[in-house]
């Protein structure tokens, strides 16, 4: 049995006023209408940073500048494993538009339950959650 292709995938936790920022991915591409944190692949030509600015730019018209590494997941699927890494970012006051994506939202973290999303972004939505859970249950 051969080696499995790995693929890897860099997104953008972008949030503005509580909300994060979700794309909708085409009817037509892998996946087709689960939401997401906008990104795209990485090149073997590219770094996550110049990977994820491009990405960004390319889906919803922003320029992000890429801040920390805030978590990366492993996701097997059917024909290959997936490592989806999610860095902070920042749009400005950039309005996002529907570029490369089918639609666009934000959404609070009590309404990602809401939103269907592939297995490894559904991995980050709840690391997401958990993280959020702890800070709100933290001793003052």
């Amino acid at each position: 049995m051969g080696e499995r292709t790995r693929v890897r995938v860099v997104t953008a936790e972008i949030q503005r006023n509580g909300a994060y920022l979700l794309t909708q991915r085409l009817p037509h591409a892998v996946l087709p209408l689960l939401w997401e944190f906008p990104g795209g692949r990485v090149h073997d030509d590219e770094s996550d940073r110049d990977a994820l600015v491009r990405s960004v730019q390319a889906r919803i018209g922003c320029r992000a500048r890429v801040g920390e590494l805030v978590m990366e997941v492993t996701h097997p699927y059917d024909t290959y494993d997936l490592t989806l890494a999610v860095y902070r970012c920042d749009i400005g006051t950039s309005t996002p538009k529907v570029e490369k994506v089918n639609d666009i939202a934000w959404v609070g973290p009590e309404q990602f339950a809401d939103y269907r999303f592939p297995g490894a972004d559904q991995k980050t939505v709840d690391l997401l959650l958990a993280d959020q859970e702890t800070v709100r249950n933290e001793p003052r």
